[in-house]
């Protein structure tokens, strides 16, 4: 293989490799806004857990029949 053979290989791997790097950022960037996402809506969930938590709730012992028995 001559020089210039070799040259234009290594310029074809280079350009993948390029490419290749680019859709592998572009992974990272989509799965970054979507752990982002997820943790907004994981603490709107954790806030309305603290929000029902706040409502007295009596123990199972304490709660009356329900209307059936």
């Amino acid at each position: 293989m001559d020089q210039d053979a070799h040259i234009v290989d290594l310029e074809t791997r280079l350009t993948y490799q390029e490419a290749a790097l680019q859709e592998l950022n572009d992974v990272i960037v989509r799965q970054q806004k979507m752990l982002d996402s997820l943790g907004a809506q994981l603490e709107s969930v954790r806030q309305q857990m603290r929000a029902q938590a706040q409502f007295d709730v009596l123990p199972t012992s304490q709660e009356p029949p329900p209307p059936h028995y």
